[in-house]
């Protein structure tokens, strides 16, 4: 009965700690990539459950009906032989979990690393999303604009966010638009958005990466496509153009504001990829070796 009650009164304290808390930001997706990784969340979630539930009931049944009874000391129980059914449902059952879940995880990871559904016939808004000691750079080619730790979006487009470091291993995520996806010195990765209506979120770089990795975040913003375009346009008639000299002093470890600039660091320090793949793209007497190069 004491335990009863324990069990009991253990439920019900889960229940009201879990009732004061904030939704999960994973399972509040505000994207169709975010949305798809939520409901393998919500999959595991479900199947443990019934896992555990079918569990804990085999062995309180086992303990109901084999605990220890008051029969002689000599007495010896019936020699039983296997039963090939409850054998079977013991191999079985745990393989075809895993078959199912694995069905589900692959499906996912094919659609998060795809163009969203929906969006495929859309051009795609590109972002060069780069990171260094502990900071983020946003780089817009076709906007010809550049951010530190905030990045702006339209809603309902697809975007394309290219992935790589300035320093050690980072990973970009954006928990209600998009799962983690690392970014890298040497090589660029690509990850896949939408955002499906205007809003807030928080992004920030979920890998160790030195000290100040804790604070190694930044805002994004999600627009309609004409605020959007208002803020394009609010950038370059107010916004200083980016410079070499300035982009290095970013790249200096330390922590800083939200930044923006007219003009692209791609245009002297390019990212990591085609005939720029595999450079030690963060060394910046290389960045003058290759600008010098280029001149002559």
């Amino acid at each position: 009965m004491k335990l009863k009650w324990a069990l009991l009164s253990l439920v019900f304290t889960m229940a009201l700690v879990l009732t004061g808390c904030e939704p999960l930001l994973v399972l509040n997706p505000q994207g169709p990539q975010a949305e798809t990784q939520a409901n393998v969340i919500w999959i595991s979630i479900a199947t443990m459950a019934i896992i555990l539930i079918i569990v804990l009931a085999i062995l309180i049944t086992v303990l109901v009906k084999y605990r220890a009874s008051k029969q002689s000391d000599d007495y010896e129980p019936p020699h039983i032989k296997g039963n090939p059914i409850v054998e079977g449902i013991i191999v079985g059952f745990p393989i075809l979990i895993i078959i199912f879940l694995g069905i589900v995880s692959v499906n996912s990871v094919y659609k998060v690393e795809a163009t969203p559904e929906g969006y495929e016939d859309q051009e795609p808004l590109v972002i060069y999303a780069s990171s260094s000691n502990w900071k983020w750079h946003f780089s817009y080619p076709e906007e010809d604009i550049e951010t530190v730790n905030a990045v702006f979006i339209p809603e309902d487009r697809p975007i394309e966010f290219k992935l790589y470091s300035y320093g050690p291993i980072t990973s970009f995520w954006i928990p209600q638009l998009a799962g983690q996806k690392y970014a890298m010195a040497d090589m660029v990765t690509t990850l896949h958005l939408a955002a499906d209506q205007p809003g807030d979120y928080m992004g920030r770089n979920a890998n160790f990466s030195g000290e100040g990795f804790a604070e190694n975040i930044f805002d994004v913003t999600v627009l309609t496509q004409k605020d959007f375009d208002k803020w394009v346009d609010d950038i370059h008639n107010t916004a200083e153009p980016i410079t070499e000299k300035e982009f290095n002093k970013l790249l200096e470890p330390g922590h800083l504001g939200k930044l923006f600039y007219t003009g692209t660091h791609l245009d002297f320090s390019p990212a990591p990829e085609g005939e720029h793949a595999g450079h030690n793209h963060g060394d910046a007497s290389e960045h003058e070796d290759h600008l010098e190069h280029s001149h002559h």
